[in-house]
C-alpha cells in the first residue's frame, strides 16, 4: 500500500491522540516485543519510553551509540496509530531521514537492515521521516501551538 494513503486512512477528525480500536495492552506487547529484537539484534541494551501522554506517538525505542557501527544511536518511535513506526539516526530531525544519514556516514546499512527486518517482521509500516516531514492538510485539527502542520506532528506529534 502507498504509504500517504496510508496515513491518509488512518486519518480521522474524531480521533486525535489515538485511533477508536486502540488497545493499549496490545501496543504494550507489541512494543515490548520490539524493544527485545532490538535488543538482541544489537546485542545491547536499548532504553525505552513508552505510552506517552497528550502524545499521538506511543514510545521510543534508542539502540545505544556503542552498539551501532557509525556510533551513532538509532531511535525508533512508534506512533499509537496503525503500528507506524519511524526510524531516525540520532533524533528525529537531525538528518532528513536515513538516506541522508547513511551519506553523512552516521548510518550503516546492515544497522538500519536490522532494524526495519525487526519492524517487518512485527507488522509495523515503516515511513520514512521525508514523508512525515510534508505539509498536512487533511481534515484533523491539529493543536494551535503547531505553526507548520506536518504528517509527523499527526501521528506522533503532543496535543
Amino acid at each position: 500500500m502507498d504509504l500517504l494513503t496510508l496515513l491518509r486512512d488512518l486519518d480521522d477528525p474524531e480521533w486525535l491522540e489515538w485511533p477508536g480500536y486502540y488497545d493499549r495492552g496490545e501496543t504494550a506487547v507489541l512494543f515490548g516485543s520490539l524493544v527485545a529484537r532490538l535488543e538482541d539484534s544489537f546485542a545491547a541494551r536499548c532504553t525505552a519510553e513508552q505510552d506517552a501522554q497528550d502524545s499521538s506517538e506511543y514510545g521510543r525505542v534508542v539502540v545505544p551509540a556503542e552498539a551501532t557501527v557509525c556510533g551513532t544511536r538509532i531511535v525508533v518511535c512508534v506512533s499509537k496509530f496503525g503500528s507506524l513506526a519511524l526510524v531516525c539516526t540520532d533524533n528525529p530531525g537531525a538528518f532528513f531521514g536515513t538516506d541522508d544519514a547513511q551519506a553523512e556516514g552516521a548510518l550503516d546499512a546492515a544497522d538500519l537492515a536490522k532494524v526495519d527486518r525487526a519492524l517487518v517482521d512485527l507488522g509495523y509500516a515503516v515511513v520514512p521521516e521525508e514523508l512525515l516531514e510534508l505539509d498536512y492538510d487533511e481534515p484533523s485539527r491539529l493543536p494551535r501551538h503547531v505553526q507548520r502542520p506536518t504528517w509527523w506532528h499527526r501521528f506522533f506529534g503532543t496535543f
